[in-house]
């Protein structure tokens, strides 16, 4: 299935759905099936907003350096801010981080409350956070033109965008200018923009070529967004993919490697981690390739071969998905006093930890405090070594819930957007095959990826009818007709 961003957004113009109790029940199920928790317990919402109040804040002050944040529209827990400037022939990059430990003491009740949740849980109505709105949509967030604490990752840059220096700090910050993807974009495009954002596109582009050279892959699945107007209608579409947001994955992605070499080389930590896919799973990729007629030659990686392939040629996009079986085991691998044995991702194509969302992912806060006490020569807190062999679990658990309650609530939405037109026939492509008689197929308008009964090629345009849209059970069905 395609990746999925549920976050709202005003407007949209692409096929409506109006908010009906119907679907808002749905909505409530497929949390309440996933076991999602509700509110906040009350005594996590006092010693949230006691905290938000009385933070531990760090003495160095940074709030001269012009961060900027850029966020999908609407966002408010602002977990990263960003400061880039040239050095020399390279580059200085100042990412700052939310200071989330400084508002969640070990042990208290916000804790074992964030241990129990893992991570943010976002669907079409609204998102469940991870930490209490009162610190993660105010006191630690990096709003603009608020003095916040921040980790602030200070990153040296060759000319190539190559890291020549890591160091890591807790500083005070100012964010002064708020920006979505869409306003980069727009502003790097007409030409003259910010410095910064100029800048950011000169190191997104060189560490992209440095990823390519380093045989780093992804996967380029068409991302389909439920997002709400202002009426209160849900809307589905194929969401164009856009530059500056990989420019901008890029600096976190940079930050998530060096995070990883510091941890190496203390010998403690927490690494994201993912086996390189094996060479059965390679060999089914070059025959799928190779039968739909896709040339790939022997030279050519297969993440390189990735990055040629055109989202809306359908037989490139049966091939993406052919290609998820190349992106398997991705997991969280803790380890103390010696270097795992496992310590690459291998889309990333290098070493590499979550640090960079603390706000919205459990594993950062603890890989934050780890770093910063390697960098600055401090001991690693007690706190932070101890719950190492848990968080695996945590994680674990915790996405499978994230995953179930977007696939779930993003299904019941193309079932409303879909319950009034059944028999209808749409074009769509087909993109996989699950067994005899049973396709799944890509319709562009509206943005729907399901179930289809019948037989035809992988990688080929057909007609399909709409046989079945039940919001109840977020289900859609169709049939190849030709």
């Amino acid at each position: 299935m395609p990746m999925r961003r549920i976050q709202v957004e005003k407007p949209v113009a692409e096929q409506a759905v109006t908010q009906s109790a119907e679907l808002q029940a749905r909505f409530d199920a497929v949390r309440a099936q996933n076991a999602v928790p509700e509110a906040f317990p009350s005594e996590v919402e006092v010693e949230a907003k006691q905290a938000a109040g009385s933070p531990d804040l760090p003495e160095r002050d940074e709030t001269a350096v012009a961060f900027l944040t850029i966020d999908p529209p609407g966002s408010m827990d602002l977990d990263q801010a960003l400061h880039i400037e040239r050095d020399g022939e390279g580059y200085r990059v100042r990412y700052a981080i939310a200071d989330v430990p400084a508002f969640v003491r070990a042990g208290g009740a916000v804790d074992i409350e964030t241990r129990r949740r893992g991570q943010t849980i976002y669907a079409p109505d609204h998102r469940t956070p991870l930490h209490p709105p009162s610190i993660s949509e105010d006191a630690a967030s990096l709003l603009p033109e608020q003095v916040r604490p921040a980790f602030v990752w200070d990153l040296r840059l060759a000319a190539d965008g190559s890291t020549t220096a890591t160091s890591l700090y807790r500083a005070m910050v100012r964010s002064t200018d708020r920006f979505d993807y869409d306003q980069v974009q727009k502003a790097i495009d007409a030409g003259g923009a910010d410095e910064r954002l100029e800048l950011l596109k000169e190191v997104g582009t060189r560490r992209i070529e440095l990823e390519r050279k380093r045989g780093g892959a992804s996967l380029p699945m068409p991302e389909q967004e439920v997002t709400e107007d202002e009426g209160g209608h849900y809307r589905l579409h194929f969401r164009p993919p856009l530059d500056a947001e990989d420019w901008n994955a890029q600096i976190s992605l940079m930050t998530g490697m060096a995070a990883a070499d510091l941890m190496l080389g203390a010998k403690v930590g927490i690494l994201r981690t993912m086996p390189a896919p094996d060479e059965g799973a390679i060999a089914r990729f070059r025959h799928a390739s190779r039968a739909l007629g896709v040339e790939w030659r022997k030279d050519v990686p297969y993440g390189e071969f990735l990055r040629t392939l055109d989202r809306t040629n359908p037989k490139h996009l049966a091939l993406i998905h052919e290609a998820t079986a190349l992106f398997r085991g991705a997991g969280y691998t803790p380890f103390d006093g010696s270097v795992p044995q496992e310590s690459q991702h291998a889309a990333v194509a290098a070493a590499y930890a979550h640090v960079t969302a603390p706000l919205r992912r459990l594993v950062d806060r603890f890989g934050l405090a780890i770093c910063e006490a390697i960098s600055t020569g401090a001991p690693v807190p007690a706190w932070a070594r101890e719950a190492l062999p848990s968080l695996p679990e945590v994680m674990a658990a915790s996405d499978k819930v994230a995953g179930a309650v977007e696939r779930g609530c993003a299904d019941a939405v193309e079932a409303a957007a879909l319950e009034d037109r059944v028999g209808e026939v749409f074009d769509a492509m087909v993109v996989d095959q699950r067994e005899k008689g049973r396709a799944v197929v890509q319709v562009q308008e509206p943005a729907v990826l399901a179930n289809a009964s019948g037989e035809n090629d992988l990688g080929t345009r057909v007609r399909v009818r709409l046989t079945e849209a039940t919001i109840s059970t977020s289900t859609v069905r169709f049939e190849i007709v030709d």
